[in-house]
């Protein structure tokens, strides 16, 4: 991605690449859980997203590649916290980028998430969507 080449901090952006990001999701889905997995989906949209500017991209191929990494600050393999590191790059991300986030770009996530976890409690993801709107209100 040509982005990769303007970033300051290429080390988690190194590791990003569409096939790593749904492999490690193939393979971590249920560990990670549905809110990692739903805000990494919700990066990877706004990503593909003509309209979501350079800097905003480089913020979330960061994020990412830093989810893709096993070796972050606090490991992946490690039960119950190990994906705890990861959410919160996640949502940090997030925030930075809301404005872009669409609902069309919602949609597409949650769509995604039947396939790793079928049928689930759209409530579990009431937080994430809060915060992603409060920062979209904070932005206009």
């Amino acid at each position: 991605m040509i982005f990769i080449t303007e970033l300051k901090n290429k080390k988690y952006a190194h590791a990003f690449s569409e096939l790593k990001l749904f492999e490690k999701i193939g393979q971590f889905a249920k560990a990670a859980g549905i809110k990692v997995i739903y805000g990494a989906l919700i990066l990877f949209y706004t990503l593909q997203e003509h309209a979501t500017p350079k800097l905003a991209k480089s913020i979330i191929i960061g994020a990412l590649g830093y989810f893709i990494l096993p070796t972050d600050f606090i490991p992946d393999f490690l039960p119950i916290v190990g994906f705890s590191d990861d959410l919160t790059a996640l949502i940090a991300a997030l925030v930075a980028v809301a404005l872009y986030v669409t609902q069309e770009i919602k949609f597409k996530a949650k769509d995604r998430l039947h396939v790793w976890f079928g049928e689930y409690d759209h409530e579990i993801l009431a937080d994430l969507e809060k915060k992603i709107d409060a920062s979209q209100r904070k932005t206009r």
